[in-house]
């Protein structure tokens, strides 16, 4: 469904480790909104939820909503930092338009 690389995974695992409260995982999730109607979210939960799909990612725990999980189907998320910046980049398959920013997307 989902794929992470290298590079994402330690990142997330530095914030999952690096967190004040404790963290059972990661939760990805695209909702309405962003400039192309759709855009990803990512927060780091306590707990999943009862019609979550788990998903163990390289000893990760990644919650994706049933809603969620078609828009996310092939995604990798890569995490990138440079000296323009650093953050999470999602290449989505199942995109048909993204934005100029490449934070929100048309399916």
């Amino acid at each position: 469904m989902l794929t992470l690389t290298e590079n994402a995974h330690k990142a997330i695992g530095r914030f999952i480790h690096g967190a004040e409260e404790a963290v059972e995982g990661l939760r990805i999730q695209v909702t309405g909104g962003g400039c192309s109607g759709m855009q990803y979210g990512m927060a780091l939960e306590a707990s999943g939820r009862s019609d979550d799909i788990v998903l163990e990612l390289g000893g990760l725990k990644v919650f994706v909503d049933p809603a969620s999980a078609p828009l996310l189907e092939g995604v990798t998320v890569d995490f990138l930092d440079s000296m323009d910046g650093s953050g999470f980049k999602f290449d989505n398959p199942n995109a048909t338009a993204s934005c100029g920013c490449g934070n929100s997307f048309t399916a």
